[in-house]
C-alpha cells in the first residue's frame, strides 16, 4: 500500500511539473501559419502586430538603408500622395484600421527601410518576415497585393507618410 502510494505522489509530482517545465513565465510558444512553433513573449501576445514597435527591422527586400532629410520634401510628398491614392487607398486609410493598418504614426513603429520593403515586396515579407507575419495573422489572413512599386515610387510613398 505504501509503495502505491509512493508511485501514486510520483506520477502526480511529474504531471504538475510537466505542465510548466519552462522556468521563464513571460515566454509562451505560437503558432504560425506554417505550423511551426516559435517563442514570442507574453507582452507581444496582448500588443497587436500593429502597435508593436520595431525600429531594428529593416524587412526583407532591396532597401538596405534610407537616410532621411530632416525636412519634407513637398515635391516628393506630392507624388506619394498621388501614388498612395491610386495604389494603397483600397486597403489603407491615413488615420485608422482598413482591410490593412493605419499609416500615420507608422514610422513611429517601423523603420523607413522595413516600411520601403514592405510596400514594395509584400509577399516575401509576409513568407519571412516575423513581424508581417504578425500583421497577415492580426488582419485576418489580408494579403497586401504587390502594386509593382520601384524603389523611387516607394520612397515618394514614404516622404508622404512622413507628412502625414
Amino acid at each position: 500500500m505504501k509503495s502505491q502510494f509512493i508511485l501514486a505522489a510520483t506520477a502526480l509530482s511529474l504531471t504538475f511539473s510537466s505542465c510548466n517545465g519552462d522556468s521563464n513565465p513571460e515566454k509562451v510558444e505560437a503558432v504560425n501559419p506554417n505550423h511551426a512553433t516559435k517563442e514570442v513573449s507574453k507582452k507581444d501576445e496582448v500588443t497587436p502586430a500593429s502597435q508593436r514597435v520595431d525600429l531594428e527591422n529593416k524587412g526583407i527586400g532591396p532597401v538596405k538603408e534610407v537616410v532621411l532629410a530632416e525636412t519634407i520634401d513637398d515635391k516628393m510628398v506630392k507624388e506619394g500622395a498621388e501614388l498612395f491614392e491610386n495604389n494603397c487607398t483600397a486597403c489603407h486609410k491615413v488615420d485608422r484600421r482598413f482591410i490593412g493598418p493605419a499609416l500615420k504614426g507608422i514610422l513611429d513603429r517601423r523603420t523607413p527601410e522595413w516600411t520601403m520593403n514592405m510596400i514594395m515586396n509584400p509577399d516575401v515579407m509576409v513568407e519571412k518576415d516575423p513581424l508581417a507575419k504578425d500583421l497577415y495573422i492580426e488582419y485576418s489572413g489580408s494579403q497586401m497585393t504587390n502594386q509593382g512599386i520601384n524603389k523611387e515610387e516607394a520612397r515618394a510613398i514614404l516622404e508622404y507618410i512622413r507628412s502625414l
